[in-house]
């Protein structure tokens, strides 16, 4: 911290509001206000200070400047992120009337706001309010805290619908939420329906990389029923016509533990093309880990190392084994951010 490194400064404040010293942490914090992070954790620690006021007073002058530079402000703090500091500084005095015109403001209409404003309306059971922002807003921010505040009322019915309703987007961004919402309520089978409409919808579902073919495989992980998790990425297979890459194929591995035990599911892993990289040994590893079989996944991740260090290091620890963990770790190669000129730079070299 005291060589100027500005995570440093925000942890180590942060630690000292935590223990009663906030008046020394918002001292330290204020020569840093145009920093986002510092500006964020100074917002924080004037709650604890009881320095709300001079918090907006130190916050007010940037709201009216733009930065220029994209994306950021030189790490600095734009208009829009101003904007909303000085509302949760306006919540937090008790003033909601004025934070939510404050996030109402067309000029400051971005995304971040939206989600902050449908955050402040649920707190505070706005419902007539939320409801309207979920008719208007074409994120899932204000849908999601509508179901969730009609959810916590008893109204499941009502949050579900608030799902069934969004439209374009917020469908696909929804379609996770609203399938938890109906398992959390016994109508497994009903969420898991949702999900399957929607990896049939999708283009990509191929690859692997959509997250809703992942979130379906654990539902039908959690609800008992791997078997037909099978048949269904079967199906999918099928339709695409070409051969499963490892990102795809993998999502059985846990099913297939699941219906026909964990060898099978290691013996099938290995006969994949790419079943013998380092990648699929990481699943490899946490199938056996499941199992308690950690002495295994230890065996099979070093096969691979350095390239699996970090799975091989939890597996050690797992197992008593410290000091190989930090062997391990210590091998890696890996660059590390530190001082240059006198002043830190965790900037990305791209």
């Amino acid at each position: 911290m005291e060589a100027g490194h500005p995570m440093a400064l925000e942890s180590y404040t942060r630690l000292l509001a935590r223990h009663g010293r906030a008046e020394e942490a918002f001292t330290l914090l204020r020569p840093h206000i145009g920093e986002l992070s510092l500006a964020e954790a100074l917002v924080d620690v004037a709650a604890s200070a009881g320095r709300h006021e001079e918090a907006a007073a130190l916050l007010a002058p940037r709201a009216e400047h733009e930065c220029s530079d994209f994306p950021w402000c030189c790490r600095g703090l734009s208009r829009d992120m101003t904007t909303g500091l000085l509302a949760t500084l306006l919540e937090r005095q008790g003033r909601v009337e004025e934070a939510i015109a404050l996030l109402h403001t067309d000029r400051t209409s971005t995304i971040d706001h939206r989600e902050q404003l449908a955050a402040l309306l649920a707190r505070h059971g706005r419902l007539d309010e939320l409801r309207a922002a979920a008719a208007a807003d074409d994120s899932r921010y204000a849908v999601q805290r509508l179901a969730g505040l009609l959810e916590e009322r008893g109204d499941v019915e009502g949050a579900i619908a608030a799902y069934r309703q969004a439209d374009g987007a917020v469908v696909h961004a929804s379609a996770w939420e609203l399938a938890q919402l109906l398992a959390r309520h016994g109508r497994g089978d009903e969420a898991i329906e949702v999900l399957r409409v929607r990896t049939e919808a999708q283009t990509d579902v191929r690859t692997g990389d959509d997250w809703i073919l992942h979130a379906l495989s654990d539902l039908y992980l959690d609800q008992g029923r791997p078997h037909d998790g099978l048949v269904h990425l079967d199906a999918l297979a099928t339709a695409y016509g070409d051969v499963e890459g490892w990102e795809s194929y993998r999502l059985r591995l846990r099913l297939i533990a699941a219906r026909d035990g964990v060898d099978e599911a290691i013996a099938r892993a290995r006969s994949h093309p790419e079943g013998t990289t380092s990648y699929a040994a990481q699943h490899v590893a946490e199938l056996l880990t499941g199992a308690g079989r950690t002495e295994e996944a230890v065996v099979v991740l070093e096969q691979h190392a350095p390239a699996n260090s970090h799975d091989l290091a939890a597996c050690l620890i797992d197992l008593g084994r410290v000091e190989e963990a930090l062997a391990v770790l210590s091998r890696r190669t890996s660059r590390r951010a530190g001082p240059v000129d006198g002043r830190w730079r965790d900037a990305s070299p791209f």
